[in-house]
């Protein structure tokens, strides 16, 4: 099998975690597998609320999330471990990733609230 890329931490870049959680889905993913602490099977994540991500675009999400340095994936045999790297990114650039988060819950509220009026 074809090892996995991770970038070192001092390689990673503002903008392609910018790009990587500007996809509300990957943003969602990131979000499941920091509150797990890690999730073992992409599939776990595959249902987002009332849509279901299909399992070729899971992968490319993963793949986007690994390559921005937010997640580090492990093989463990079938499976896939996947990590949120939140402490090292937090470290590199602080307020980040917070800041990202709340924005998209600020935004689900939103639309929870318009949506019961």
């Amino acid at each position: 099998m074809r090892p996995l890329f991770h970038p070192a931490i001092e390689d990673v870049r503002p903008e392609a975690i910018l790009h990587a959680l500007s996809d509300p889905n990957r943003a969602a993913i990131f979000a499941s597998i920091m509150r797990a602490g890690y999730v073992e099977a992409c599939s776990a994540v595959a249902a987002l609320g009332d849509r279901v991500i299909p399992r070729s675009s899971l992968s490319n999400h993963f793949k986007v999330l690994r390559e921005a340095g937010l997640i580090r994936s492990e093989r463990h045999g079938v499976e896939m471990r996947n990590h949120a790297r939140w402490e090292e990114v937090e470290a590199r650039f602080p307020g980040l990733l917070a800041g990202i988060i709340r924005a998209y819950a600020a935004q689900a509220e939103a639309a929870g609230r318009e949506a019961g009026t």
